[in-house]
């Protein structure tokens, strides 16, 4: 689900930090995956993550609430409420939930950029 930096991962040029919302999220397309991007401006953090609900299969993920569990950022899925850490994808709130993908974020000259590894790409995290 969550990519060390440390592994090759290319760098997506996904929007201009002006684009996102402060304390907002927006869904941005990588080839054919949909990714929502998160600012929490009052943290000074970014995150990305699949817009894939894992339960519902609806894309659904970048229209959640945002806030954070024990000071770790996380979003609500609005079809169920079930909550994901944007850290690692672990879900929050049901141990025995799914988690959902993330992504590494970085910000170079007011240019976000999501890190993507290509053999993973397309393998979303889903329940069965």
């Amino acid at each position: 689900m969550n990519y060390s930096i440390t592994e090759d991962v290319q760098w997506y040029p996904a929007c201009t930090v002006a684009d996102v919302p402060e304390n907002g999220v927006v869904c941005v397309k990588y080839k054919d995956e949909q990714i929502a991007l998160f600012h929490f401006a009052r943290r000074g953090e970014w995150y990305a993550s699949q817009n894939l609900c894992p339960h519902r299969r609806q894309m659904t993920i970048s229209r959640g609430m945002i806030g954070s569990h024990g000071g770790e950022p996380k979003v609500a899925c609005p079809l169920h409420k079930k909550t994901f850490s944007l850290i690692d994808g672990r879900c929050l709130n049901d141990a025995a939930g799914c988690g959902i993908k993330t992504y590494p974020v970085k910000v170079l000259d007011q240019y976000v950029y999501i890190g993507i590894v290509d053999e993973d790409n397309g393998s979303e995290a889903i329940c069965a």
